[in-house]
């Protein structure tokens, strides 16, 4: 019976994000679940976010059981998902992402940031909010063609859902989970691009924390893996840790 793998997307991305992943991964062995995450696509018009109905939303979703991988915001959704239902995921895999910002003085500057980015963004079209969000310095050296298919996706959009995501699903908004990682005794493969140096410390945290885990590391990618390198992600995603 095939495994069910529940993929969570990015912020500003939607269930097509994965679009370049999935036909990499062997049908006979997945059954992918593609949500789209509170604030984004299909559900940009939902106004009431917070970690919690996302893990609600993520559970209601899946199976009793099932492998669960997140990208970056979907990272942090994910981690929340495992540490709420461990019974109920088989294994994780964290892909360019954090738990979270532990000193609170840089949490709250964060949060400040957050806010006055999402008064910003919730005024803007989509192609200015598109612009505006591939231009971080986080993404620079995203290949040209990949780039392109990324608009794609943050195009469809409603920046007014992307700007509640970020009050109250950013990094700001969120708890620290570093110190309850522990708690994760699932095998975890911890995913990151070799350019990518900020979440490359992240994933080395990751080793040391969790209780079971591996890293994978891309050669030559940034920080958007699943239109980077889909198809080095979908082995990672497939290679399940010894």
């Amino acid at each position: 019976m095939p495994e069910t793998l529940v993929l969570l997307h990015g912020f500003a991305g939607t269930h097509r994000a994965w679009d370049l992943v999935v036909p990499e991964l062997d049908r006979e062995r997945y059954r992918p679940i593609l949500p789209d995450l509170r604030g984004h696509g299909t559900k940009g018009t939902v106004r009431a976010i917070c970690f919690d109905d996302c893990v609600r939303d993520v559970l209601a979703q899946a199976p009793e059981r099932f492998a669960l991988c997140g990208y970056s915001f979907g990272g942090r959704v994910a981690q929340h998902v495992a540490l709420q239902a461990p019974g109920r995921v088989t294994r994780l895999v964290l892909v360019s992402t954090s738990g979270g910002l532990e000193d609170p003085a840089e949490r709250a500057a964060r949060r400040a940031e957050d806010e006055a980015l999402a008064d910003e963004v919730a005024g803007m079209s989509g192609e200015r909010f598109a612009d505006r969000w591939q231009a971080q310095p986080v993404f620079a050296g995203t290949p040209p063609e990949a780039a392109r298919w990324w608009r794609a996706d943050l195009l469809r959009n409603d920046p007014r859902g992307l700007a509640e995501a970020l009050r109250t699903l950013g990094p700001g908004a969120m708890e620290p989970v570093w110190s309850r990682l522990a708690a994760l005794t699932m095998p975890v493969t911890v995913v990151v691009g070799e350019r990518d140096a900020k979440f490359l410390a992240h994933a080395r945290r990751y080793l040391e924390l969790l209780p079971d885990a591996r890293l994978v590391v891309i050669p030559g990618a940034g920080h958007g893996l699943p239109r980077e390198a889909p198809a080095e992600l979908a082995a990672a995603i497939a290679d399940r840790p010894a």
